[in-house]
């Protein structure tokens, strides 16, 4: 995987060219070990919880160097925060899931540290391929986001007013099919010589393979955490805002009740949840909410 694939024709589009130049990485998505794991149908809702804390840290880094390069002519056109950004929509659940004192709490390994510095360093300095990390989170995450907020809300047993599931909620996009077409129309108008889309190209397989590696760690955290009984994952392996406080403390005194069930480890049998949610985490499932089905 080391090797540059072949560029294709330069007649496409470029979200034609990214499609094409991330099969191979796409099929290992595909391959991973937490993905075979997940499909067996074993997850429990502290799964659900550290994925949703790790796209935290992963949306805030996204969405502040989308900031930073609101105006450059090589992001501008493809700016539509209202519409698509998610680092808001992330504090409601993770405030519904852990407590008001969330921040503190939240894990985030290495492995979704990784993906952050990444995302610094394109924006500060290479804006130009912010769009590969852009066009692959938020068309996936758009594509998926109604099934799976059906499909959370009945597996997970989550309210039905959609506490937990603002994440999978685009209130700024009324007809998600015609929002991608736009999107896309802006991304391919994008102006970039060859040389620029090659690197684009390759952007859009390392965003990938951050993926992939994301997953990855936290599959290694929940399974060292089973190995050893408890439920707090090992304080080595993480980096928090305060290494004094678990994640699993309890909730603030008002929604105590409410989180009570929110908290518990059990091992539910929720495969379609957690194929949808893969597939929304980064794009490597079925092409009914994947990058592919765009």
């Amino acid at each position: 995987t080391s090797a540059l694939l072949p560029f294709p024709s330069t007649s496409k589009d470029l979200s034609e060219l990214m499609k094409e130049a991330t099969k191979e990485v796409h099929e290992q998505a595909e391959n991973t070990p937490f993905m075979k794991n997940f499909q067996k149908g074993q997850v429990s809702l502290r799964e659900f919880k550290l994925v949703t804390a790790s796209l935290y840290f992963i949306y805030s880094a996204l969405e502040e160097e989308i900031e930073r390069n609101k105006d450059n002519p090589v992001y501008a056109p493809v700016y539509f925060p209202s519409e698509l950004h998610r680092k808001a929509a992330l504090e409601e659940d993770l405030e519904y899931f852990y407590g008001s004192n969330w921040k503190e709490e939240i894990p985030c390994p290495e492995a979704t540290q990784k993906y952050v510095e990444r995302l610094h360093y394109v924006g500060k300095n290479h804006p130009e391929l912010l769009v590969a990390h852009a066009y692959t989170r938020y068309l996936g995450d758009l594509s998926g986001g109604q099934v799976l907020k059906k499909i959370a809300q009945k597996a997970l047993q989550l309210p039905s007013t959609g506490e937990g599931l603002a994440f999978f909620t685009f209130n700024g996009v009324s007809n998600a099919t015609k929002f991608k077409q736009l999107y896309r129309s802006r991304m391919n108008a994008l102006e970039m010589d060859l040389a620029t889309k090659k690197r684009v190209l390759e952007e859009a397989k390392k965003a990938f393979l951050l993926n992939i590696q994301v997953f990855e760690a936290l599959q290694e955290l929940v399974s060292k955490s089973q190995e050893n009984g408890h439920p707090v994952q090992p304080k080595a392996e993480l980096r928090t805002r305060n290494v004094n406080k678990s994640y699993e403390q309890g909730p603030a005194p008002g929604k105590e009740r409410e989180r009570t069930n929110r908290r518990h480890t059990d091992v539910m049998p929720i495969t379609p949840l957690v194929r949808w949610i893969l597939a929304l985490s980064f794009l490597a499932t079925t092409v009914a909410v994947g990058l592919f089905a765009m």
